[in-house]
């Protein structure tokens, strides 16, 4: 184990002692290479500096209640990358790559896995590159994929907090039939102004509407957006929305405490019938709202301040399963032998 203050790491780059990498060209994966660099060496002129030809995944090992170390639904997020790399007509990595990496990078680095107790995590990072160099537009033929890991601490220091959200209409997160619905670099860098623009006024996040008419409710920020009324979880179907991994492991988890769940249009106007309000991703699991403010219309739909039970128990019942407090009756971990 290193000499870590694991209460005060956040959610930030962390160095630890080695990545693995794949290569494609000709046609062809390479065989895994395990490496201790931080660094790769990258043409000038490779297609992902210039045309966002670039996609990534982020997932979590967790050390247990029993001291085993678990990777929470590893498959799910290779198989979004495989969905990724199609969209942008990269080549597509096997899910057995994708698993072996995620599994070497554990065990290289294991010495990194927080303790238990500690409330932290070992974030892993897979990210693709297209490497085929070159001036004009086109589908990159060539790839590197890294996977890498750093220690992460709880999202929430000190126990879950709510959050502020703003709506804002001046701009999209993602086009129409664009690439909302995969994980790749161009969707994050587009969200930073009206990000920062949210942050300004006081609101840790940005709710999105979608694209098309800015009627419904879609994403938050870099997460999805549920509610909860009436025992029901109801979350947004779009074609243009990230499917997030946690998000759907809290749809069943819902159905498993005798909740209704529902995935389907959300109009803005039905944000003022919700009992709670979420968002949810990797980073958090869940991030309550206490207040969606609407900055154009100058409208607040209002939560509370303190957390709401259902987004507790769904919180509790998801980490239980992640640190091996609870049954994993769907089959979601893998344990990683170190």
């Amino acid at each position: 184990m290193v000499d870590i203050d694991w209460g005060a790491l956040g959610f930030d780059y962390y160095k630890t002692d080695y990545n693995v990498r794949y290569h494609f060209a000709d046609g062809k994966w390479s065989e895994m290479e395990i490496s201790d660099s931080e660094y790769m060496t990258m043409h000038m002129s490779s297609l992902c500096l210039h045309y966002g030809i670039e996609l990534f995944e982020g997932l979590k090992a967790f050390r247990g209640v029993d001291g085993k170390v678990r990777l929470f639904r590893a498959e799910a997020n290779a198989e979004r990358m495989r969905s990724s790399a199609r969209r942008l007509c990269l080549p597509v990595p096997t899910v057995e790559m994708f698993m072996a990496a995620c599994e070497k990078v554990v065990q290289l680095n294991s010495r990194f896995i927080p303790p238990y107790e500690t409330g932290a995590s070992l974030y892993i990072r897979p990210v693709m590159f297209g490497t085929t160099v070159g001036l004009g537009v086109r589908a990159s033929k060539e790839a590197l994929m890294i996977v890498y890991a750093a220690p992460v601490g709880p999202y929430f220091k000190g126990g879950m907090q709510t959050i502020k959200v703003a709506i804002d209409r001046e701009q999209d997160r993602a086009a129409p039939r664009g690439t909302g619905d995969v994980k790749v670099g161009g969707n994050y860098a587009s969200s930073l102004m009206s990000g920062l623009h949210a942050h300004d006024k006081g609101f840790s996040n940005v709710l999105y509407l979608d694209p098309a008419t800015h009627s419904k409710i879609e994403e938050c920020g870099a997460a999805n957006f549920f509610g909860i009324k009436n025992n029901t979880y109801v979350t947004p179907a779009s074609g243009s929305i990230l499917p997030s991994i946690t998000n759907m492991s809290l749809r069943q988890l819902a159905v498993d405490i005798g909740m209704n769940v529902e995935q389907r249009d959300v109009p803005v106007e039905e944000l003022a019938t919700f009992e709670e309000c979420g968002a949810c991703g990797t980073a958090a699991v869940i991030s309550p709202i206490s207040e969606i403010y609407d900055l154009e219309r100058d409208k607040s739909y209002s939560y509370g301040t303190e957390v709401g039970k259902t987004c507790l128990k769904l919180y509790n019942a998801l980490q239980d399963i992640q640190y091996g407090r609870a049954e994993d009756r769907h089959g979601w971990t893998r344990i990683i032998e170190l």
